[in-house]
């Protein structure tokens, strides 16, 4: 048990009949607190099953389920670790006979579909495709997956903010000021996700925004519902309350006097997923439900100059109050070192010669480093994880909502599947067979996988010759312990070729359990490939299950597989998969985007933050289809989003992520400046002007 302040003693100890709000930077032991109050919880005998532990977001979970899972804790009921979409998707449910009439479903006696982020890009494709080809979007020039993904988030912030699905495009036409051709997007919009719900109350799917609408609208007003949530759910501890939307806190505001007791854990300065639909305001407001407020003030992670530096760099962006003058700052250790490079793979040189120093001389150990950037290309984590390994430095990666088909580990697995289901007619290129093979064999490098491939592979049937028919001379050169490996994998998919077709998702657990993960294959310790694979294995199996009920035309359940790869061929926009926020190479070296790793809400000694220039780290994506800030309850009906408007969320949204970053700093911050950025260009951005101020 870890050792507690005053405070957060006395939060452990708040009485069994009071409600307690809890406000403060990261890293001053909120949840610490809200931890070690559960265990106070259980240990006095309050049954697991009464307590009700929120989050906006399951990553945010794992500390309270690593007690609940540690073999310290007492027997007995189990606690519900939940957010408020699953607490939804659940009730939806349970009582779906109650929902499925009342919100108006075509079929309510017949069960519900739950559809995923990817299940329902499939459907949305569906329906969205014959409508391009008739003009929509016509001066939209953006990826479909992206189209397709930005009309879903429209109705999942109509859901968590809590409008109607059918005022999208209004909002989004009221606050624009521009080219009248844009107003002809927001219209397609609004006419694609009407569409969209419509075929959803059709035939019984459930997306994330219907399951909350439904949730909220329908159920929770039901009297034999609450009565049912009232009656199991005695205790409340609720972390993160920022990072939730304004629908989550109007049910816990309403739900909040029925509960015995509650801990609400508010995070200031933060709101991380506004771009989701998360709202401070309404956060900060649940306070006025609970009869006691403690704010939590010292650090029990920063260092006192990184906490001089969050306060010189956030003044420097938000010139809001004094900061400390450069005199007083200097009395201090500086917390921040510069690595500079004229160019940027000098410059990952030498991010990754200070990380082996640092580990070489036993300073820090490598989980306690992390390198983020604004954003995470193939080609940066490529060329990152490249340099590491050749230091024999452990690394582990992270890129939520990634479409798995661009992960290689998951990419080597569809590849394969190809090869083993010709009926399919999907035709892999060399290339990719090639790759797959690296991936999937251990000691065989590109060159020589694309050597074996040219021989091997015959694209027009899908077949693979033996390695016996191969010259010996090239033999020799492949090497014969490659070609042992490659022989186990060849005779595993002519064994399954010659047998019944499985489920996609059976296949991949085969093929990964009897060959891949055994010595000698590519994902026996390549723990990053073992994660992207598990959650492979699930995508493929909610997408089984959501469609085993339409099949529209698919003869078997293995055309279901062939439609899931098409899907991902697609670029379809990943869903967030538990799995790849926890890792169980935990002692390694994260290279993670910096939105994600604060959202992993994990401190660290040292950060290495690369392409300090670009605008990235500030400037928002282009959604021509959506705006995180119009659709919110804090912007006034009508008002138009301007230039000015543009650059002070940009300034205010640079702030919350410098402040975030460093509340989770120990001691150390790496600033990699090189003149010429990833993309070629010299960057000027706002965060490098930043911090040229606090030490100019």
């Amino acid at each position: 048990m870890p050792i507690l302040s005053p405070l957060q003693q006395q939060i452990v100890d708040l009485d069994f009949n009071s409600k307690l709000f809890v406000s403060g930077p990261a890293g001053t032991g909120k949840t610490t607190a809200g931890v070690e109050r559960m265990r106070h919880l259980l240990a006095q005998g309050v049954p697991g099953e009464s307590i009700l532990m929120l989050t906006p977001q399951r990553s945010l979970q794992e500390p309270y389920l690593d007690l609940l899972y540690s073999p310290e804790r007492r027997a007995g009921g189990e606690v519900t670790p939940a957010t408020i979409g699953g607490l939804a998707r659940r009730m939806c449910d349970l009582f779906w006979p109650l929902a499925g009439e009342a919100a108006g479903f075509a079929n309510p006696t017949q069960p519900p579909v739950f559809l995923t982020l990817e299940t329902a890009q499939y459907y949305m494709a569906h329906l969205v495709r014959p409508l391009l080809d008739e003009g929509y979007f016509e001066s939209v020039t953006i990826d479909r997956n992206r189209l397709y993904s930005q009309i879903i988030d429209n109705l999942n912030k109509a859901a968590v903010i809590g409008f109607k699905h059918t005022e999208i495009g209004s909002k989004l036409d009221l606050s624009y000021f521009g080219d009248p051709a844009q107003r002809r997007v927001y219209q397609d919009a609004q006419e694609c996700a009407n569409r969209f719900r419509q075929y959803c109350l059709e035939h019984n799917l459930l997306d994330f925004s219907l399951q909350l609408e439904v949730f909220a609208d329908t159920l929770w007003k039901q009297d034999i519902v609450k009565d049912y949530l009232v009656r199991n759910y005695r205790h409340l501890i609720y972390d993160n309350v920022e990072e939730d939307g304004p629908r989550a806190h109007d049910i816990v505001r309403e739900w909040s006097a029925d509960f015995q007791s509650a801990l609400l854990l508010y995070d200031e300065n933060a709101g991380f997923r506004y771009f989701l639909g998360a709202d401070v305001y309404t956060g900060l407001q649940l306070r006025e439900v609970c009869n006691e407020q403690i704010q939590l003030q010292e650090s029990f992670v920063m260092s006192e100059g990184v906490a001089e530096l969050s306060e010189g760099l956030v003044d420097a962006i938000l010139p809001t109050f004094e900061g400390k003058t450069k005199e007083e700052r200097e009395e201090n250790s500086s917390p921040l070192a510069i690595v500079q490079a004229r160019y940027y793979p000098e410059l990952l040189d030498a991010v990754v010669a200070e990380i082996n120093s640092l580990i070489s001389n036993s300073l820090i150990s490598p989980s306690e480093i992390v390198i983020l950037a604004p954003y995470l290309s193939d080609a940066l984590r490529f060329s990152i994880t490249h340099r590491l390994e050749a230091k024999n430095i452990p690394w582990r990666s992270h890129r939520p909502s990634r479409s798995l088909n661009e992960e290689p580990a998951s990419h080597a697995l569809i590849t394969l599947a190809a090869i083993a289901h010709p009926h399919w007619s999907i035709t892999p290129p060399k290339f990719d067979v090639a790759y797959a093979l690296m991936q999937s064999i251990d000691g065989l490098d590109l060159v020589r996988a694309q050597l074996l491939t040219d021989i091997v592979y015959r694209q027009r049937d899908l077949q693979l010759s033996t390695f016996d028919q191969i010259k010996p001379d090239v033999q020799e050169r492949i090497t014969f312990s490659v070609g042992n490996r490659y022989s186990t994998l060849r005779n595993w998919i002519e064994e399954y070729r010659a047998s019944n077709v499985l489920p996609l998702d059976h296949f991949f657990r085969k093929m990964f359990g009897e060959a891949l993960s055994q010595a000698g294959f590519g994902y026996h310790r390549n723990f990053d490939s073992v994660r992207v694979a598990a959650s492979l294995v699930e995508s493929v199996k909610k997408f089984r299950l959501a469609l085993e009920s339409d099949l529209r035309g698919l003869q078997d359940l293995g055309g279901l597989g062939r439609e899931y790869i098409q899907m991902l061929q697609d670029g379809v926009i990943a869903a967030s998969y538990l799995e790849g926020w926890q890792n169980e190479d935990k002692d390694a070296v994260l290279v993670a985007p910096a939105h994600t790793f604060l959202m992993m809400n994990r401190p660290v000694t040292v950060q290495f933050w690369l392409d300090a220039g670009s605008s990235g780290w500030y400037e928002r994506l282009a959604q021509p289809l959506t705006h995180p800030y119009v659709l919110s309850r804090e912007w006034g009906e009508g008002r138009q989003w301007t230039d000015a408007d543009d650059v002070q969320y940009s300034k205010e949204a640079l702030a919350r992520l410098v402040s975030g970053l460093l509340h989770r700093c120990r001691e150390r911050v790496y600033l990699g400046i090189s003149e010429l950025g990833e993309s070629g260009f010299e960057g000027r951005g706002d965060l490098l002007r930043a911090f040229q101020k606090v030490y100019r």
